[in-house]
């Protein structure tokens, strides 16, 4: 089995779990899924991010420690991920003991290579970004992801010399054209480097919520060296080497958009500098938008994804969540948007192919599935599923994956349309066309486990078959004809009851 390392970025605890932070976890989980059913060995990390400024100042209006108050956020994001179906293998905490050895050994090898070196900053600064703005980057005076202010900063600091890895970060781009996904965020990543490279704050004096410098114990460790690095010290650096040595470098980064001069242009630097090979690939995406405008609690526009749930199931807000925007693509959030979504692709699609089989099974085949043709025109329409799907999942296109996979489950509602069952008396002609749904169903059930896995796994045992869609490996079991006949299969409660906006 081939390792398959892929992470979320880690979610900063000021604030509850809200949609934006479930998307790019829904769709880091809907890969780790897909690659188990390649037969990968996956290991899926997720966390959170509790140190900095803005955790200080949260804790000290909450009348708290900043250590108090992150034990009671961090515990909210791991409730909000079990709720969401979301797979993950390890959930990494920035306020560990492994976390901290991790830091602590990135942190001396980029000052033993001479790239880490004590200077003084003056600048502009966002304390909801924790980053530094030049006044080209503005909007006016106020920070253009967060709208507030910046403020005029100076202090003794330790700065990580980033400006001597533009050549080497160019080069490194140019011998792995691909990744970066979607392709065109590379231009942007290239750009961003031929246009110069800043050197950047590695520390803190006037903070003491973080993790104090190996070299220097009155600074602490700021932002990037410690979140980025969690990527790492997950998976043992600093503290268990074989199991460093078996997971990076990572296949998939999963991020939005706005951080990818910090994932793509210091993080691959800051493992140079430490001798460590850079990640293999990013995901970038785009912003779920409320309005129009990127979520935040400054605006005001937060979407609670565990009340959404509540209306529409686990996999009905998972489902929406992953096909109704393209990956890499902005798209605006609507709750009209995924109470259409959800009726026309699940209740009408998905759902009544689903009752309609076994309905027809119940009454033509005395319950009991039947065989498929092994030449049967819905073969070639679950070969190309099959292939278009695989080649979405690849690129990291969960919604172009999941339109393939739904264009068969279209094509057997039309074949059932062409046939008729219902009206024809049972015999040799129903049970070829029901076995023939019944096959197009299992394969449906495979594809869309990324997706939707208890769904899915539901669907499977109501047509009869045993384990799980999610035990399943890609190619092998989504060949045509595979439905074994003889197995009872089984109606039960609608799996997508039609909702109203």
């Amino acid at each position: 089995m081939a390792p398959y390392y892929i992470t979320t970025p880690i979610y900063y605890v000021n604030a509850r779990p809200h949609l934006g932070h479930a998307y790019s976890t829904i769709v880091a989980d809907s890969l780790a899924r897909w690659h188990r059913l390649l037969g990968d060995d996956v290991h899926f990390l997720t966390g959170t991010d509790e140190h900095g400024l803005k955790i200080q100042q949260a804790a000290d209006a909450a009348g708290k420690t900043p250590q108090q108050f992150t034990d009671e956020i961090a515990p909210m994001f791991a409730e909000a991920w079990r709720r969401l179906d979301i797979s993950h293998d390890d959930f990494i905490r920035t306020t560990e003991a492994r976390h901290r050895a991790g830091v602590e050994k990135l942190l001396q090898a980029c000052w033993d290579a001479g790239d880490i070196e004590l200077d003084t900053y003056r600048g502009l600064y966002c304390v909801a970004c924790e980053a530094y703005y030049t006044e080209d980057d503005l909007d006016g005076r106020d920070c253009p992801i967060h709208k507030r202010p910046v403020e005029q900063v100076e202090e003794e600091n330790y700065f990580f010399r980033l400006s001597r890895f533009e050549d080497r970060l160019l080069d490194w781009y140019a011998r792995h054209p691909g990744a970066v996904v979607p392709e065109h965020r590379v231009n942007e990543v290239t750009g961003f480097i031929k246009q110069g490279l800043q050197d950047f704050s590695v520390s803190r004096k006037s903070l003491t919520w973080g993790i104090p410098l190996p070299f220097d114990s009155s600074h602490v460790a700021y932002v990037w060296f410690d979140a980025l690095a969690n990527y790492i010290t997950a998976i043992g650096y600093g503290t268990d080497e074989s199991g460093f040595a078996t997971w990076w470098p990572a296949q998939h980064h999963v991020i939005g958009k706005d951080i990818v001069r910090f994932h793509n242009v210091y993080w691959p630097a800051m493992l140079m500098s430490a001798g460590i090979e850079p990640p293999q690939g990013w995901a970038v995406g785009g912003w779920l938008l409320v309005g129009g405008e990127k979520m935040s609690k400054t605006s005001g526009n937060v979407v609670n994804p565990l009340e959404l749930i509540d209306d529409f199931g686990v996999d009905g807000f998972r489902y929406y969540v992953l096909a109704e925007t393209p990956y890499g693509n902005d798209g605006d959030f609507t709750y009209e948007g995924l109470v259409s979504r959800y009726n026309s692709d699940l209740a009408n699609n998905l759902g009544n192919l689903a009752a309609r089989v076994a309905t027809v099974v119940g009454k033509k085949c005395g319950g009991l599935g039947t065989a498929p043709d092994p030449q049967s025109a819905l073969a070639a329409h679950a070969a190309e599923a099959v292939a278009e799907a695989s080649r979405h999942w690849d690129k990291v296109q969960p919604s172009r994956a999941l339109e393939a996979t739904w264009q068969l489950i279209r094509a057997t509602n039309a074949h059932l349309e062409t046939h008729e069952p219902w009206r024809a008396e049972p015999g040799p002609e129903v049970d070829r066309v029901m076995g023939d749904a019944l096959d197009a169903l299992r394969i449906v059930t495979i594809l869309a486990t990324p997706a939707m896995p208890a769904t899915c796994r539901e669907i499977w045992r109501r047509i009869g078959l045993e384990g799980s869609p999610d035990q399943c490996r890609i190619p092998v079991d989504v060949r045509w004809g595979l439905y074994p006949a003889g197995r009872t299969v089984v109606k039960g409660d609608p799996l997508f009851p039609r909702r109203t906006a």
